[in-house]
């Protein structure tokens, strides 16, 4: 008897536990509906057109306006360096003596050659004038008047022969004082007094940089340059005359440079190697701030956009083919999906090119608990600014806002 009761109230504790299941169940929200307590809120942003200067910024380095390799071009020993290294020098300031004792030897051995050719020369030519004279009533032969002519050409050619022997001496005594050949800073000096120098010798003794202004030389990308030149055909970018483009720059640690660039110009050679060109670009550096061999970076205002279509890095996603996409809010207040074509990240924004438009309500928060389709509820973007990295209202990388 007790274990027929016993069956009896497990068998209606188990009807219980059935009917309790059955009542759950049929509380359940349908498949694609909302669930309990209304539709999920997203946080939209409002895609707006807006003018937007263009840039690209580049690696470069900085080289000298000017170059110069200080070197000797008469033998000697040196006697003197007249400048003091790491300084600045002027075009024309001598840097070096070279011994001159010899130099100033062959220049007055040439000055005497020539007084002694010039010497003869009025002799020879009275010579001549008698001889025409007398050739003319025969008191003299042809032969003799030809020959005082030949010898008074011989003179004369020899005075010249020997002005350019005082010339060359001259320079060579000249060329003794070697002197700076453009203005700028000079390096360390690679020899020193008593030092034998050689003429056009293959180690300089020193160099000379014109520091202000400075070029900075950067590299771009061949395909970046034809994406630009796209734009720019299609209208979607606007561009200044190549030679009025500007130019700004940061230094190796981040701080930007005070003074505005110019665009030199552009080498008409892709390296195949790295598919890419050298940009050239001038400076002023009056405090020499700038050095030859510095890494910058170099910030080119390419164009401006008049219709620009920035949209937060955090409301862009990718698929699994790394194609970028993004949900929106349509006027029925459904979510769709956009694939974009981006252009370029200008600062925590995607500059895109195609999917969106002005007026896109464009969600970046709630990206997780809502897909293609479903109702949601809208509500204006508030970013936080205490918010930790990966909370709502931080950028995040497209990679990484799935």
């Amino acid at each position: 008897m007790r274990i027929y009761n016993l069956a009896k109230q497990i068998a209606a504790g188990g009807v219980f536990a059935g009917l309790l299941i059955l009542a759950c169940c049929g509380q359940r929200t349908p498949a694609g509906g909302p669930p309990k307590g209304g539709l999920p809120e997203v946080a939209v942003v409002t895609i707006q057109e807006e003018r937007m200067a263009i840039t690209t910024e580049l690696p470069g380095r900085a080289s000298a306006y000017l170059l110069a390799e200080v070197r000797p071009q008469v033998n000697g020993l040196i006697q003197k360096r007249l400048f003091q290294e790491g300084g600045n020098v002027k075009a024309g300031e001598v840097l070096y003596q070279i011994d001159p004792a010899p130099y100033q030897a062959s220049l007055d051995n040439a000055r005497a050659a020539l007084a002694r050719s010039e010497a003869n020369l009025p002799a020879i030519r009275l010579r001549v004038k008698r001889y025409k004279e007398l050739v003319e009533i025969k008191a003299v032969s042809q032969q003799e008047y030809d020959d005082a002519q030949a010898t008074l050409k011989q003179v004369e050619a020899e005075i010249e022969v020997n002005k350019a022997a005082v010339e060359t001496a001259r320079i060579n005594l000249d060329h003794t004082r070697v002197t700076a050949p453009i203005s700028g800073r000079v390096g360390k000096s690679d020899v020193t007094v008593g030092a034998l120098a050689t003429a056009y010798q293959a180690t300089p003794f020193t160099t000379i940089q014109e520091l202000d202004p400075i070029f900075v030389d950067a590299t771009q990308s061949s395909a970046v340059f034809l994406r630009l030149k796209r734009n720019i055909e299609s209208g979607r970018i606007k561009s200044d005359a190549p030679g009025r483009a500007r130019v700004k720059l940061l230094l190796e640690d981040g701080t930007p440079y005070p003074q505005e660039g110019i665009l030199k110009f552009s080498d008409i050679t892709v390296e195949p190697g790295t598919g890419s060109f050298v940009i050239r670009m001038v400076f002023p550096n009056p405090r020499h701030t700038l050095l030859p061999g510095m890494y910058v970076r170099a910030v080119i205002q390419e164009g401006v956009a008049e219709q620009a279509i920035l949209a937060p890095q955090q409301g862009i996603s990718r698929d699994p083919k790394g194609n970028p996409v993004a949900l929106i809010v349509d006027d029925s207040g459904k979510v769709q999906q956009r694939m974009l074509t981006v252009d370029r990240a200008i600062g925590d924004k995607w500059l895109v090119s195609a999917g969106l438009k002005s007026g896109d309500r464009l969600i970046v928060e709630g990206l997780q608990r809502v897909r293609p389709g479903v109702a949601v509820k809208a509500l204006p973007f508030a970013p936080s600014s205490n918010s930790g990295p990966g909370t709502a209202g931080t950028p995040q990388s497209p990679a990484k806002a799935r």
